[in-house]
């Protein structure tokens, strides 16, 4: 009787309370507690639905000597998404002026020109006063050359873990293609 009591409160503080702690998920890491307007839909999308999923993180511009990488990011995602693996784009307009569109300027280019598939975000700076902080702890957790923590450029890349650390940053030019060895050792 003493058994079945506690298995009745036990019950009742779940529905109550919620599931204890251990059951609970896992806690979102500090690199993805940022919320973004996704390019494609305009919609909020909290970062911390990519926890647990490795990820490439990439500031991207439609006019610049870089966008053809665009191919092999999406080509990158359509091969390993299914792994957990996701790309997240951020367009970025703070060199050259090479993303100077509006959200439906660069939805289209992306998808007419490149068929880009994986999620694009509003449009962000990178460098400088109004850095965001997503892009302020990418750059302190994987400094570029000679530890600057700058971006140099458009598709400077930011390959996350599935526990949130950022495993390493690749330079614009190096190509997606190169990114696949390290990405295979998370996947």
């Amino acid at each position: 009787m003493l058994n079945t009591f506690r298995l009745i409160a036990a019950a009742c503080a779940m529905a109550c309370f919620g599931a204890p702690a251990s059951a609970a998920a896992p806690a979102c890491p500090a690199v993805l507690q940022h919320t973004f307007a996704r390019l494609q839909d305009e919609k909020p999308q909290p970062l911390c639905q990519y926890s647990g999923k490795v990820l490439l993180v990439v500031n991207t511009a439609s006019f610049c000597g870089f966008t053809p990488q665009y191919e092999g990011l999406e080509a990158l995602y359509h091969t390993h998404k299914d792994q957990g693996f996701e790309v997240l784009g951020f367009p970025c307009n703070q060199f050259g002026h090479q993303e100077p569109g509006d959200a439906d300027a660069i939805r289209n280019f992306c998808s007419t020109k490149y068929d880009v598939t994986f999620p694009l975000f509003a449009k962000i700076d990178v460098n400088g006063a109004d850095t965001h902080p997503l892009y302020k702890f990418l750059k302190h957790a994987a400094p570029g050359v000679l530890g600057s923590e700058a971006i140099k450029w458009n598709f400077t890349k930011f390959l996350i873990d599935r526990d949130g650390n950022v495993v390493r940053r690749y330079a614009s030019a190096d190509a997606p293609e190169k990114i696949g060895k390290d990405l295979a050792s998370l996947l």
